[in-house]
């Protein structure tokens, strides 16, 4: 079986190189050639943990190759996959399907007869159905079968999330290409992988269900923090405890300055607007897009408020990716509140160990600095955004004598009481006591 994936993005990527691991032939195609002349040399365009390893090696192996040639890749595919790019339309939120749209159109013109096409990508309800019918106007004599096959890869965990996945889902038009599905899929198969084979429009809601409701986890927690520090709790406890539930998990009931990245912000926008659109409104998914902005602002609004009461001018940034083990910056928080802390005359210095490259061309006028401490040094508040590693292990007593003023405000809850003694700064977390109040607070 040969695979074709059409887009080398983070979906695209992770999926054709995962597959080449299954031991399938691949080619992954992209039409931007400095992309492919990477990943051709052996050099991974995005940074996730253990992708390099298993592309150079399948690339050794002869399993996965790239290229440019949408059309003679398709040509001689058995499976392709779409995993394109979905993001938000201007205006309504609704999520823009044009390269959808001309990745089908391609491989309408190329595909062998008895192809199976697979959409990866994010869509709204009823994209797969257009999509076959769009294939199959351009293509009346040529048979083929479409899948919906959504993926739930979590960035900085999504080789893992691939290879040992919770289940996989697949939207079937017909029987050839559930078959076809469950032969690509076969090595998780034989782990016990749960497959759950439904239509292309379950598919394709179970996609957008499954991260509005995590996204809506996130933005629940969030206003529990709020709750527990205006009456003196903790939302670490209060989450530990509720999250002993099976029915409620654990998972994403982490308090923060609001949900980020390539997956929850546009997925929400888009679940809302196609509930609005098909007059069947998604109220608490609305409420969740909406609290979760306000969430950003607010955050920044506390550093402000910080810094016009003890005098600092200066904010060191901690953090700039949505989260730790990727270089995805995509709606990450710190895209909104470096720009407002700059707004209110505070000059910024930030260090991120893997985003800054991506980060420079859209923050302006920041201060970039080679490691955390270079950051801090002279900087009247300590802002922390992104929970990496190494800032867990940051010597805070040393923090504290490099800065300027004495505020560390940690918005991912990374440090606690005893990591904080003997430093002498004024400690605010999130949905937590504050540790080491200033006398004029």
């Amino acid at each position: 079986m040969k695979i074709a994936m059409i887009g080398t993005g983070y979906v695209g990527l992770v999926s054709g190189v995962c597959f080449a691991e299954f031991g399938f032939q691949v080619t992954c195609v992209d039409k931007n050639p400095a992309i492919i002349d990477r990943l051709q040399a052996g050099e991974v365009t995005i940074y996730e943990p253990g992708l390099d390893e298993l592309l150079v090696r399948n690339a050794r192996d002869g399993r996965l190759t790239f290229t440019t040639e949408l059309a003679e890749t398709v040509a001689d595919a058995d499976v392709i996959f779409v995993a394109v790019g979905t993001p938000s339309r201007r205006g309504d939120g609704e999520a823009d399907l044009q390269y959808i749209h001309a990745a089908a159109d391609e491989i309408a013109a190329a595909m062998k007869p008895n192809a199976v096409i697979v959409i990866k990508s994010t869509v709204v309800v009823g994209t797969n159905a257009d999509v076959r019918a769009r294939i199959a106007k351009a293509r009346p004599d040529v048979p083929f079968s479409m899948v919906s096959n959504p993926e739930f890869l979590r960035e900085g965990s999504a080789v893992e999330d691939f290879l040992r996945p919770d289940r996989v889902v697949v939207g079937v038009h017909d029987e050839a290409g559930a078959a076809a599905m469950k032969r690509v899929y076969r090595p998780l198969y034989l782990r016990e992988t749960p497959m759950i084979v439904t239509t292309l429009e379950n598919a394709e809601i179970i996609k957008y269900a499954a991260n509005a409701f995590l996204a809506m986890k996130v933005t629940f927690i969030n206003e529990v923090a709020d709750l527990c520090e205006k009456a003196g709790g903790n939302v670490q406890d209060v989450a530990r405890a509720i999250g002993m539930d099976n029915r409620i998990g654990s998972k994403f009931l982490h308090a923060g300055p609001g949900f980020g990245g390539s997956c929850f912000p546009k997925d929400t926008r888009a679940y809302a607007a196609t509930g609005r659109k098909m007059d069947a409104p998604q109220t608490l998914i609305e409420q969740v897009v909406t609290v979760n902005e306000q969430r950003k602002r607010s955050m920044a609004e506390r550093v402000i408020e910080a810094a016009r009461r003890t005098g600092a001018k200066s904010v060191a940034v901690l953090g700039i990716a949505f989260k730790p083990n990727t270089d995805d910056i995509r709606e990450s928080p710190a895209l909104d509140i470096v720009p407002a802390l700059q707004k209110a005359g505070l000059s910024v210095r930030a260090h991120d160990p893997e985003a800054r490259e991506a980060a420079e061309p859209v923050l302006h006028d920041v201060t970039w600095c080679k490691s955390a401490y270079e950051a801090v040094d002279g900087a009247g508040i300590t802002l922390l955004l992104t929970e990496w590693n190494a800032y867990r292990a940051l010597d805070l007593k040393r923090v504290s004598t490099l800065m300027s003023g004495k505020l560390l405000f940690d918005l991912r809850n990374v440090f606690n009481a005893q990591d904080l003694e003997g430093s002498g700064l004024e400690y605010h977390s999130v949905g937590r006591p504050l540790v080491g109040k200033s006398a004029n607070t």
